[in-house]
């Protein structure tokens, strides 16, 4: 299974996203939208079983490889979420987002080897990048309900619990990938930490998540703004650590760039 094969697979899941999230927004055929949504993930998922057989290695390296692990697990996380808290917004945009960076994968062809280059021959290669994609998707559903919530005049304070909890499991897996990511870098290059521009970035990040956490945990409603704004900033701090980065002069010479 070539990546040229790619969009037998992509089209359909698209497809099935998109119609499952415009039933549920519109609250037609509604009962269909799980099944619909499940069919989608689950063709997206043998996709990416069987390129993972086709290359022998995780299709996890390259950009675009990490774009269809980013699709997956926010079809995956905006239909849990969706299931848990009813927000019929949740699982459309959710599909929606997902769509779009397979389109994106689409649109930008990639060679893909079956090589990897010394330093990814880990065990901690697939861990750590599942954490922070995983992350990156639930922290992408809280940006979501972060931004329906600053349109609203009025605040929901269930939709603040569900960013409050997404933020926190989001949080906890960045972290996890964070830690793993500096064991794997003594093992690697033999130090945890070198200010690497992608590692400079992903404190920048954790940074402005972290004080969303603190923000919340004082319970003072005046502040409830601002947490909310920080939400989106956050998530944009999060893309440039895991795109647009990579387009940086400093980060020409980075141990990260493979």
């Amino acid at each position: 299974m070539t990546w040229n094969d790619f969009i037998y697979f992509a089209i359909p899941a698209i497809i099935l996203w998109i119609a499952s999230g415009s039933m549920v927004y519109f609250r037609k055929y509604v009962k269909i939208a799980d099944l619909t949504m499940l069919t989608g993930t689950a063709i997206f998922a043998l996709f990416i079983t069987l390129f993972w057989i086709h290359i022998e290695r995780p299709p996890m390296r390259t950009m675009g490889e990490t774009r269809l692990w980013y699709s997956f697990f926010l079809a995956v996380v905006g239909f849990v979420t969706y299931k848990r808290w009813k927000y019929p917004w949740l699982l459309s945009f959710s599909a929606l987002m997902a769509s779009i960076f397979v389109v994106i994968n689409l649109c930008k062809p990639e060679i893909h080897s079956k090589s990897l280059m010394p330093a990814l021959q880990s065990g901690w290669f697939v861990p750590h990048v599942t954490s922070y994609i995983l992350s990156y998707a639930m922290l992408g559903a809280a940006t979501i309900g972060a931004i329906i919530q600053l349109a609203k005049q009025k605040r929901d304070a269930r939709i603040f619990d569900f960013i409050d909890n997404l933020i926190y499991i989001g949080y906890g897996f960045l972290m996890l990938g964070l830690l793993m990511g500096a064991i794997w870098a003594k093992e690697a290059w033999g130090h945890y930490w070198s200010w690497d521009p992608k590692e400079t970035w992903a404190f920048v990040t954790a940074s402005a998540y972290l004080g969303y956490i603190h923000i919340r945990l004082r319970r003072n409603p005046l502040y409830d703004t601002f947490a909310l704004w920080l939400v989106p900033i956050a998530f944009l701090l999060l893309m440039i650590t895991w795109i647009g980065v990579n387009y940086l002069p400093s980060a020409q010479g980075s141990v990260h760039a493979y």
